[in-house]
């Protein structure tokens, strides 16, 4: 049961990168990170209030802000931030590290001691995700890289210490008194980050951000804080192996994102994507690829919408054709910017 809890938890987190990154290609991602927490707060005091639970005593209340901290800060605010510039499928590949760091932080939150079988075949689940990573053509970590890093590293806290908790009181009651517990920081902090970044989205991107709100960050928890206090942070942790691959599943589906082994094409494209620099290497790069970069730079929107969702030649799934849609609308205004003669600019 806890390994159904579990597989039932990581499918509904399994949405939570492809839906963050349509969210924040119209919305702030600091009102995207902590925004979809104070919305989810509401249900969450609705549920105390019903369920009559009492305020927890101040030593769950330490506890049950490193949940916070991790869970309801860390991962979705620096998940956020990061998917401005990745993309959900090079993030889902980075948090293919989230059961490695969870099984360690259970050691230390948990209290938990995995046989030496367990690290054997943890660290075999690790090595695969790192060998997939080689295979996306993973270089040096970007900064956005690092953010994702941090988010593994925080989310694996607030899994652990919220895993050790539902042993004590429910998983779900867990999430609710983290998110509750939260709102005077995040409602402020989310509605600053409203007002500064605007509301002014299409319904993709509100689609994205009340998946995140009601499901990625309420009631997936219910689930997977019931699968961790059942059958062990560490043991039920090694679930979310399987996280990266539906996450690249839903990443190609929806998004129209690439997925597959790194091609010297493939990178060519990426290279030109971020520079105009098509130089392979030990090759010299041109000048008229510096003048390129430079040029590019120049004209790049502060937005930083440059989605690759939308592929002339090859139509892509969508929810209802509708992020497709958008999502071309977008393209086609970006790549009109684009002088004659540049990659991906329209024939005049």
């Amino acid at each position: 049961m806890a390994v159904a809890f579990g597989l039932l938890g990581v499918l509904g987190f399994s949405f939570t990168l492809p839906a963050t990154r349509v969210a924040v290609e119209g919305l702030d991602p600091a009102f995207v990170g902590l925004g979809r927490a104070a919305v989810a707060a509401a249900p969450a005091a609705l549920l105390l209030i019903w369920w009559r639970e009492r305020l927890p005593g101040r030593a769950t209340l330490g506890r049950l802000g490193l949940v916070a901290l991790g869970v309801v800060f860390g991962f979705p605010l620096l998940s956020a931030l990061a998917l401005r510039e990745l993309t959900a499928a090079h993030s889902a590949v980075i948090v293919g590290l989230l059961p490695a760091a969870t099984a360690v932080t259970a050691v230390w939150r948990a209290g938990e001691r995995p046989s030496a079988g367990f690290w054997v075949a943890s660290g075999a689940g690790l090595a695969a995700v790192l060998a997939f990573a080689a295979t996306q053509g993973a270089g040096l970590p970007s900064t956005a890289d690092l953010l994702v890093l941090g988010a593994v590293a925080l989310g694996a806290v607030g899994y652990a210490e919220g895993g050790a908790l539902a042993r004590e009181m429910s998983g779900s009651r867990v999430i609710c008194w983290a998110l509750v517990l939260s709102l005077p920081l995040t409602l402020p902090i989310g509605a600053i980050a409203a007002l500064a970044g605007g509301l002014d989205a299409g319904a993709d991107e509100w689609l994205g951000f009340a998946y995140v709100s009601l499901i990625s960050m309420f009631l997936a928890f219910f689930a997977w804080y019931a699968a961790l206090g059942r059958g062990g942070v560490a043991k039920i942790g090694q679930v979310q192996l399987v996280q990266p691959l539906l996450t690249l599943g839903w990443a190609a589906a929806l998004l129209g994102e690439e997925v597959g082994p790194a091609t010297p094409r493939r990178l060519a494209r990426r290279g030109r994507e971020r520079g105009g620099d098509t130089a392979g290497p030990g090759q010299p790069r041109s000048a008229s690829g510096a003048r390129s970069s430079a040029s590019s730079a120049a004209r790049r929107p502060a937005s930083r919408m440059r989605s690759s969702w939308c592929h002339s030649s090859i139509p892509t799934p969508s929810l209802g054709g509708v992020i497709t849609r958008s999502a071309c609308r977008r393209d086609a205004s970006a790549v009109s910017t684009l002088p004659a003669g540049a990659p991906g600019s329209a024939p005049r």
